[in-house]
């Protein structure tokens, strides 16, 4: 009826809820974001490999039927970037940008290498879609993930590598945007096992990330849903 709230499945006022899956590298940065943020959440797993993202009441939630979603106080947001960018404007410290607005093209490029270049043609779906109907085997979807991670890694490399703003992190000494979306990469090309000796900056950095709580904590193995 007119004037009434529509209560979404899943939905708790005031708790924020983050669905996703243990090795998804896109609810890997939104785990590190939330880590860096210092807020609280609880999980709601979804299995990829088992079909939970296309359940009918997950997709009442977020009809594409990827992960992750997050809840925050009734609202239901989708697209990693689109939630860390939210988490960062909504809950400000510490930031995860720069303050003015060539810096922040210049992470926000970093971040879209990762997260619009590599990861889409190298996500569980396409690699689903290479073995079967395509009739891939392993070896050559082996070589089709790293040849994209590579192509990316090769850019990203010589862009921090010869970047005065390249400090600790992938823009000065505090973690931000770019590294949120760098982690996970770099943990998907050691589990394809991907040669990492080209990158040194991208080692340097992924080392740093790794040393602190809010990135190690967010890692796959330390989910709740790990297997």
């Amino acid at each position: 009826m007119c004037g009434e709230s529509v209560q979404l499945p899943f939905m708790q006022a005031d708790v924020m809820i983050l669905h996703g899956y243990y090795r998804s590298s896109a609810a890997f940065r939104v785990r590190i974001a939330l880590n860096l943020k210092g807020l609280a959440h609880s999980h709601a797993p979804h299995h990829l490999r088992h079909g939970g993202q296309r359940d009918p009441g997950y997709l009442k939630l977020n009809p594409q039927g990827l992960v992750p979603a997050l809840e925050d106080g009734g609202r239901v947001l989708t697209q990693s970037l689109a939630i860390v960018e939210y988490l960062d404007e909504t809950y400000p410290s510490p930031p995860f940008l720069p303050d003015n607005a060539a810096d922040r093209a210049h992470v926000r490029a970093l971040a879209q290498i990762v997260a619009c270049d590599i990861h889409p043609i190298d996500n569980l779906r396409v690699l689903r879609y290479l073995r079967d109907p395509i009739g891939a085997d392993e070896a050559t979807v082996q070589g089709w993930y790293n040849h994209w991670i590579a192509l990316g890694f090769d850019a990203i490399e010589a862009i921090l590598a010869d970047d005065p703003r390249t400090g600790r992190f992938c823009h000065g000494d505090a973690p931000g945007l770019a590294d949120i979306c760098l982690v996970p990469q770099m943990v998907n090309a050691g589990n394809f096992k991907l040669d990492l000796t080209p990158y040194p900056t991208i080692r340097r950095i992924f080392d740093a990330c790794m040393a602190l709580d809010a990135f190690a904590d967010a890692h796959p193995a330390k989910q709740p849903d790990a297997e």
